[in-house]
């Protein structure tokens, strides 16, 4: 079976939920987003992420802004299910933006990355990195990656959303940037049964088919 959940920000507490507890051997979580367990390469951090190693079920998440990129990129890209990963551990992967994969018969299409609104004072610590976004070359390799599936697919996984889904959970449509407007595009020309998303913080279905995901897990249907 496929969960989903939202940003988990790097709290362990949360793999202790109700919620978590019913996942069992063989499935696989999907995080949309701020995974937040890889952040400063500590001791402490690779306590918890041997922690996660151990757990029976498989960990998958995309990139959101509270992820370090750096760190992350520094584990090697492999292919898996179709699509390209970088394992943290023998069950935690980071889907790689632009990548198709299948999973238990499943089309999943992940693209991660986000636009952290405070990055001007997160330069100053270092805690921002201007990967969060992505650049053409990127989204170009995704709408070829997409067309080798003739434009479809059953599930998107995302940290951020497309400016008109925006609309629904009361943020500043307005805005918008290359990766959002890449989004907007794909609303129009990929076929999709749903579409999931971190970011906000907040757990609503949108209808017909867009679901704001954080601190529920939810079941792929």
């Amino acid at each position: 079976m496929i969960y989903l959940t939202g940003d988990l920000h790097g709290d362990l507490e949360r793999f202790k939920s109700k919620e978590m507890k019913k996942l069992k051997k063989g499935d696989t979580l999907i995080v949309c987003g701020d995974f937040g367990f890889l952040w400063d390469g500590s001791k402490k951090e690779t306590s918890v992420l041997k922690k996660l190693s151990k757990l029976k079920y498989q960990i998958l998440f995309v990139e959101g802004t509270h992820d370090n990129l750096d760190l992350i990129g520094q584990y090697p890209v492999e292919e898996w299910n179709g699509g390209k990963v970088r394992r943290i551990a023998e069950n935690v992967l980071k889907l790689e933006r632009g990548s198709v994969f299948t999973i238990e018969g499943k089309k999943l299409f992940a693209f991660g990355g986000g636009e952290s609104t405070d990055m001007d004072i997160r330069v100053s610590d270092g805690t921002w990195w201007p990967q969060e976004l992505p650049e053409m070359s990127e989204i170009d390799a995704a709408w070829a990656e997409l067309a080798r599936h003739d434009n479809q697919v059953d599930v998107i996984i995302t940290h951020e959303c497309s400016s008109t889904v925006r609309r629904f959970i009361d943020m500043d449509s307005d805005h918008t940037n290359l990766m959002i407007h890449f989004f907007d595009q794909l609303c129009e020309k990929v076929e999709f049964k749903r579409w999931y998303f971190g970011c906000y913080h907040t757990d609503k279905i949108i209808p017909p088919r867009y679901y704001a995901m954080f601190e529920k897990v939810l079941p792929l249907e």
